[in-house]
């Protein structure tokens, strides 16, 4: 059984994660941050307290690409609370969270006041790692994950913001 409360305890904020993360990665997630926003649909005034609770490493592409705009909305809505864990830190967390049989991150579990879980998401949005899969072997790494990075950019964390507001079950008016 997983202690929620305890490994909230444990979390870092984005802040503290960014801080302490690789110098090679750390500008990229400073970077997405910086130009990350949150959409009207996505502002939750009055929501009940939900915490979102990020299995992430430094150094994955789709991480730095998600966890900042999720922290950008984190601290636009005085509801929503997030504290990051590392993946390779807590093994046993992330085999609860497999995709597909495998590791991969960032996975988002959003739990209530109480540290009760209310869902999860990740690894990617929808539409992006229906994509990948389609593609994986036949879309070399480098070219590949130049689209990933490109489709990021357009987005801009809007996918990820619906899809983890459907895990939340909070309907969006956009």
């Amino acid at each position: 059984m997983i202690d929620f409360k305890e490994l909230w305890a444990k979390g870092m904020t984005f802040a503290q994660f960014v801080a302490v993360a690789d110098e090679r990665y750390r500008g990229l997630w400073e970077g997405v941050y910086r130009i990350a926003s949150v959409p009207e649909w996505a502002r939750l005034p009055g929501t009940e307290e939900r915490k979102l609770l990020v299995l992430a490493e430094d150094w994955c592409g789709d991480a730095s690409n998600i966890v900042p705009a999720v922290a950008k909305w984190a601290d636009a809505n005085p509801g929503l609370s997030l504290r990051i864990i590392r993946r390779d830190e807590y093994p046993a967390v992330m085999d609860r969270y497999l995709t597909r049989g495998s590791r991969s991150i960032p996975i988002v579990i959003v739990l209530d006041r109480d540290f009760h879980e209310i869902g999860h998401w990740g690894p990617r949005p929808s539409e992006l790692q229906a994509w990948v899969m389609a593609n994986k072997d036949t879309v070399p790494n480098p070219e590949r994950y130049k689209e990933v990075r490109r489709w990021y950019a357009q987005d801009r964390g809007a996918s990820t913001l619906r899809e983890l507001m459907i895990a939340m079950a909070i309907r969006q008016a956009a």
